[in-house]
């Protein structure tokens, strides 16, 4: 499809429009919304991991080997503290992503994206007609291979966006190879495993900023509707003072509280593949509010886009079959989310074998 099936809406504009409902496309179903079945406010947080040791350059420790796998096997998010990034370079990405998103509606829409690439400036993942919309924008670039890398895609303001933009995926590039080597030993196999089943040097990597403005009814909609990530692993820069992330454990929805200068670490739907179900791609969705905006910067770091993905060898056995196909890659599984839009792990647990 080159173009969207209708005229895109803007959630920024919606939102400074002043108007006190919001449209009927992103009024949720009940069983849907944040306040569904909602009881006392859980206790549980996602598990927070120091690795200052191994970010410093020293070896592995079978403890925070051991935090992280479990991390990994029980929630499939952790918050990673201590993980070496540079600070300043994290709060410019945000500044400039801010500003960016503050810029008039006239220049933004100089980006606009269609569901060719979805590179750029949008408001919609799926392009089913009709579909139920997300109260957010966002801004989507390819970053690696170097090939896909579009610079006439990047925005030219703020003057630092580009170069700020750069330097920070290079540097969350750098720390998930580092957390790929830890979750191959978690597992057991080779530290390269996870490396060489991506592509070797030929991985994908593709950042999503995304903004979620105020919203009148914010108990009818969200900002991004249930579902696992579909790729590899993702690191999440998320907003120190504004919640949203939900993350869906043991049936139940817990709101992420961001540690202070934490990178948000979630496993995707490839890697619970290749794992063989050890290691789980949580379910996790964001709620609004009508008070404050949100911005957050996630990386998706994926395989090669043409490999097909299956699980280790490694893993299996006549006591621990596979228990997903082998035959679909990558660019192949992540056609379905850009048909269909967030739909929590279907996707998934349809590559189930019987």
């Amino acid at each position: 499809m080159q173009q969207w099936p209708e005229p895109v809406i803007h959630v920024q504009s919606l939102s400074e429009s002043g108007d006190r409902a919001i449209p009927e496309r992103f009024i949720k179903p009940p069983s849907e919304r944040v306040t569904a079945h909602q009881g006392p406010e859980k206790t549980m947080s996602i598990p927070i991991i120091d690795i200052g040791g191994i970010a410093n350059g020293n070896k592995f420790d079978e403890e925070t080997m051991r935090a992280l796998s479990n991390a990994c096997k029980e929630w499939g998010f952790f918050q990673l503290v201590n993980h070496g990034m540079n600070k300043e370079i994290i709060e410019k990405a945000k500044e400039v992503w801010r500003e960016f998103f503050h810029l008039p509606m006239i220049e933004k829409q100089a980006f606009a994206n269609s569901p060719v690439t979805y590179e750029g400036y949008g408001s919609r993942v799926g392009v089913e007609k009709n579909a139920s919309l997300d109260w957010s924008d966002y801004f989507f670039l390819n970053i690696f291979p170097k090939n896909l890398r579009n610079y006439e895609k990047w925005p030219s303001f703020p003057n630092s966006l580009r170069e700020t933009t750069k330097n920070y995926t290079k540097e969350v590039v750098k720390l998930c190879m580092m957390l790929m080597e830890m979750l191959s030993l978690g597992l057991g196999l080779d530290k390269e495993y996870f490396r060489e089943a991506f592509g070797g040097d030929e991985y994908g990597a593709c950042l999503r900023a995304c903004f979620y403005p105020k919203c009148p009814q914010p108990e009818l909609t969200l900002g991004l509707s249930s579902h696992s990530d579909p790729g590899g692993l993702t690191v999440l820069l998320s907003d120190d003072h504004v919640t949203g992330l939900q993350v869906r454990k043991d049936g139940e929805w817990v709101t992420v509280k961001p540690v202070p200068g934490a990178l948000i670490i979630n496993i995707g739907d490839q890697i619970q593949v290749m794992s063989n179900d050890i290691y789980k791609s949580a379910e996790h969705r964001v709620q609004v509010n009508s008070e404050k905006e949100r911005l957050s910067i996630a990386l998706f770091f994926n395989p090669k886009g043409d490999i097909p993905i299956g699980p280790a060898k490694q893993l299996l056995s006549a006591h621990k079959p596979a228990l997903f196909q082998h035959n679909i890659t990558f660019n192949e599984y992540r056609q379905f989310i850009r048909k269909r839009g967030p739909t929590g792990k279907y996707q998934l647990e349809s590559l189930k074998t019987m």
